[in-house]
């Protein structure tokens, strides 16, 4: 009597483009997010560094402001991306479940805070030293309460930020001696080209507006 082999499991050489590219469901959706987290938690450093040295930072204090638009904006899209893909029923993403409450009912003021700090710090810089006294207080009010927000966000994420990572990048992931046919593991070449873009983007913006750091450098020279 003929023995059946086991078909086994497609590696992902076999996997068309679009899979490779869109895959991974609800696990590749939170790597996507935790990844890009990762990534924002380097940058906010960054500007924490220039606060303390505003005086000798503040070009690179606008230059990384602006640089980080592009990753915000790839997190809030992932993050929204769930929200809606949760609240329309989506079966993969009501069995993973919402985030824990005390996080639901964080989000919506990461979310406000970090449109109230960026918005303000861009109309600060195409608007110019003369709107100091009706914009600087709103960017600087809300820019302490989005770290406090983030630092909560980011404290209760650090577990997934690491298994993300070591996921989607780690020794294993490389060499891809492990990667079978895995809806976790699809489309990690999607989110090396998300990451890669945001932050791609991000800088060719910061680059763009340069010309517009000059008013504030002179003003801050003459300030001081």
């Amino acid at each position: 009597m003929a023995v059946e082999r086991p078909i086994s499991a497609p590696s992902t050489a076999t996997l068309s483009h679009p899979q490779r590219l869109l895959g991974g469901g609800t696990s590749g959706n939170e790597r996507l997010t935790s990844t890009v987290g990762a990534i924002l938690i380097v940058l906010l450093a960054a500007i924490g560094v220039t606060i303390i040295r505003i005086g000798q930072l503040l070009s690179v204090h606008l230059f990384v402001g602006m640089l980080l638009i592009g990753p915000l904006a790839l997190k809030l899209a992932s993050t929204g991306y769930r929200f809606v893909r949760y609240y329309t029923h989506d079966a993969p993403y009501v069995r993973k479940g919402p985030p824990p409450m005390p996080l639901r009912l964080l989000a919506p003021l990461v979310v406000l805070s970090t449109l109230v700090v960026f918005a303000s710090g861009v109309i600060l810089l195409f608007v110019g030293p003369g709107a100091r006294g009706t914009w600087f207080p709103i960017h600087k009010i809300s820019f302490f309460a989005w770290v406090a927000f983030m630092a909560i966000h980011v404290l209760a994420h650090l577990p997934e930020v690491a298994h993300a990572l070591q996921a989607d990048y780690g020794r294993e992931a490389r060499r891809g001696s492990t990667m079978q046919w895995s809806g976790e593991l699809n489309g990690r070449a999607g989110r090396a080209l998300s990451l890669g873009g945001a932050l791609a983007f991000g800088a060719v913006l910061a680059i763009v507006v340069i010309p517009q750091f000059g008013p504030w450098l002179s003003a801050h020279r003459f300030h001081h």
